[in-house]
């Protein structure tokens, strides 16, 4: 057995007892059920007992006007649409009640053809508005959730691109273990440069992911030059100075969301252009390499290498700061003695 049609509520608001009978016996005979309001005080009584499709309501009544019970019908009752009904044929008053959002606008003596041609106008745009917010709200709930789910991808990528950088910068400690957690330390200390010198949140990530891994290319350095105790001779000089080339060939195919192979390939370059493996000045060098060159010179100076004991923080600012605008960056500098002589940002090494 089909299902019994619910009948459409309407509430008629009207301080004149003739007009409100009229509408409420014209609408019930075309199937509506109505409720009788003899002003707004009235009419708000009603909405508070159950829900209405559609009110139609006179604009000046004793007391409240129509157009504030517009208002608020507006404002605490949203899916309830409003038709407006006047003896007094105004265009300000129509003006301010379609403004207000009136569905329709009814001049006194009604014609039944004109207000049947209203009612139905009416609650048909608000079964298409009601079923565009649902629709809108659907959207949205559903952006929300692929926005989550998207956000949730990009970290649990970054998590596991996070983890595969470390673990390959952990392959050069494994070769050469008296560098053990130099690039570490180098990250940590250029991402805090990084963002003193106020690079976005994804560039002071990029210098990190960097730092992690500068030294890549010192897998191809024999061990026997990397750890060897006493002075390199030239040639084995040319060979560690090769890392930088081949720390480039190994990550340029890789599709990091920075510029990582370049920043690898740039960190021994210097400002005046005496560099390596390109020769690069001033700011062709990427910042980021910038920022790399200074903290990889302070942090070795100041660790201990095969063929020396460590030198310290304090020889190791002094050389940054004694050749701070020749061969490294004078703005990289300034930042990293302030981390260090302000901050004691020393516990990083």
């Amino acid at each position: 057995m089909a299902k019994k049609k619910e009948k459409t509520r309407i509430l008629i608001v009207d301080d004149e007892e003739p007009i409100r009978s009229m509408l409420g016996e014209l609408l019930t005979g075309h199937g509506n059920e109505c409720t009788l309001a003899g002003d707004a005080a009235e009419a708000r009584e009603a909405l508070k007992k159950q829900d209405f499709a559609l009110i139609l309501s006179d604009v000046k009544m004793p007391g409240e006007s129509g157009i504030d019970l517009i208002r608020h019908v507006q404002k605490e009752y949203p899916d309830t649409a409003v038709i407006m009904a006047t003896a007094v044929d105004k265009p300000e008053t129509a003006a301010t009640a379609l403004a207000t959002g009136a569905y329709g606008y009814m001049i006194k003596p009604f014609k039944t053809n004109e207000v049947i041609i209203n009612v139905v106008n009416a609650l048909y745009r608000r079964e298409l508005e009601i079923q565009n917010r649902f629709h809108r709200e659907n959207l949205e709930n559903l952006v929300k959730k692929r926005t989550e789910a998207l956000i949730k991808t990009l970290q649990d990528f970054r998590g596991a691109l996070d983890g595969i950088v470390q673990a390959m910068g952990l392959t050069v400690e494994l070769k050469d273990p008296y560098t053990a957690g130099h690039q570490k330390r180098v990250a940590g200390i250029a991402t805090a440069i990084a963002g003193e010198i106020g690079l976005s949140e994804s560039r002071v990530e990029g210098v990190r992911m960097a730092g992690l891994i500068h030294d890549i290319g010192k897998i191809a350095v024999p061990s026997d030059i990397l750890n060897k105790p006493g002075r390199i001779t030239n040639n084995e000089y040319e060979i560690i100075k090769s890392h930088s080339q081949v720390g480039y060939d190994i990550l340029k195919n890789i599709a990091f969301p920075w510029p990582i192979s370049q920043i690898v390939h740039q960190h021994h370059e210097r400002m005046d252009g005496s560099g390596y493996p390109q020769g690069l000045a001033g700011e062709d060098i990427l910042l980021e390499a910038r920022i790399l060159a200074v903290t990889d010179v302070v942090e070795a100076m100041a660790s201990h290498r095969p063929y020396r004991p460590a030198l310290g923080v304090e020889r190791a600012l002094d050389e940054i700061g004694s050749n701070g605008g020749v061969l490294y960056d004078a703005d990289v500098v300034n930042v990293c003695v302030r981390l260090f002589e302000e901050k004691d940002h020393r516990v990083v090494l």
